[in-house]
């Protein structure tokens, strides 16, 4: 048996394969196309092991997609591959449309074709997992209800916008051709191997060099945040027991705003690795907000909950502490991770502001 992770040198994929691994002895078949937040480090403990087959490629390809499904017949596909940062998609689009759109477009054909020529059991237990974010339900009041599964789809980002076409394709494509599919929608989420142009780990790895803590606007854009295994976790159960055609919001009842993130990380690294010079919050400066920047997001996980028996294992305060600790105990992945280009993105997003 078998399953393909798209995007699995990635953050979130990278994480999943690691825990899938962990747990079971199933092969994961890892297809990625190794761009700037791809990371082959991450994935160093499966080096060796036969039941991680990596393929390096672009999930555009649709020759390649098929052989792959021809060759390896998973059970499932889950498809983390995406570009994913807002800011990102603010300076360049184009990759976004691309990725996003076209991509999952071209592995729903594929995954068409597979499934079509399946028989019996495996046709019927296949699935195609897509993996999603909050950000296509749009933004929220201070006090609105929380994202529910049946929120109006309005993005307001060129990332977010991305994902919900990718979102309805999805659905189209099971509605139309029957393909049996399953959508999950995240909040943020942080922890081990997030590339630091995210919130958190920007924040991290810019304490410990002493350089600022830019935050947006006044600091008060409010998320909701997902420890990575967590929804490592969300996703297998929807693998496992979700209802074909559904959607599930996956969140980690943990809402706070931007600046209320920024002051945790800085008091645990006050205690987990002080700096003589006095308290990291000394470095905090606030810069211009970007454009179309969402003031609230938040997830009502309650669905999984019901239906699936899903709650994450992590609160903030555990997660947080072991992802200050993890980027603290990694430096040399920290720096092998900050080339040239993350150098000149940093300062052409956020120089100028």
């Amino acid at each position: 048996m078998a399953i393909v992770v798209t995007g699995g040198a990635g953050f979130i994929g990278s994480n999943f394969a690691l825990d899938w691994l962990a747990r079971s002895d199933e092969r994961v078949v890892n297809l990625d196309a190794l761009t700037y937040a791809g990371n082959l480090q991450t994935l160093a403990p499966l080096a060796n092991d036969p039941r991680h087959v990596f393929v390096q490629g672009d999930i555009r390809d649709r020759a390649l997609v098929g052989r792959l499904l021809a060759d390896h017949r998973p059970r499932s596909i889950v498809h983390f591959a995406a570009e994913s940062h807002v800011d990102r998609s603010i300076h360049g689009p184009g990759a976004f449309v691309r990725t996003n759109v076209e991509g999952t477009f071209t592995l729903l054909e594929a995954a068409r074709a597979y499934w079509g020529g399946l028989e019996g059991d495996a046709k019927r237990d296949f699935r195609f997992l897509h993996v999603s974010t909050d950000e296509v339900y749009g933004s929220l009041g201070k006090d609105d209800a929380p994202f529910t599964e049946t929120h109006p789809y309005e993005p307001n980002s060129p990332y977010s916008a991305s994902k919900a076409a990718s979102d309805h394709l999805v659905r189209a494509w099971h509605h139309t051709y029957g393909v049996p599919v399953l959508t999950t929608n995240c909040s943020n989420n942080y922890g081990p191997y997030q590339f630091p142009e995210k919130l958190i780990p920007l924040m991290i790895v810019n304490a410990l060099a002493g350089k600022p803590l830019p935050i947006y606007g006044d600091g008060m854009n409010v998320r909701d945040w997902l420890y990575v295994t967590d929804h490592c976790s969300g996703i297998r159960r929807v693998l496992e027991a979700g209802t074909v055609g559904e959607t599930y919001n996956i969140g980690g009842w943990n809402e706070m705003p931007n600046l209320q993130i920024v002051h945790t990380l800085c008091d645990l690294l006050d205690e987990l690795h002080p700096n003589p010079a006095g308290s990291y919050r000394r470095l905090i400066t606030y810069v211009k907000d970007r454009p179309g920047h969402d003031r609230r997001y938040a997830i009502d996980a309650r669905k999984i909950e019901r239906e699936l028996g899903w709650r994450p294992a992590e609160s903030f305060a555990t997660g947080i502490r072991k992802t200050v600790q993890w980027y603290l105990d990694h430096p040399q992945w920290v720096a092998d991770v900050q080339s040239g280009a993350y150098r000149e993105w940093v300062a052409a997003n956020y120089g100028a502001r």
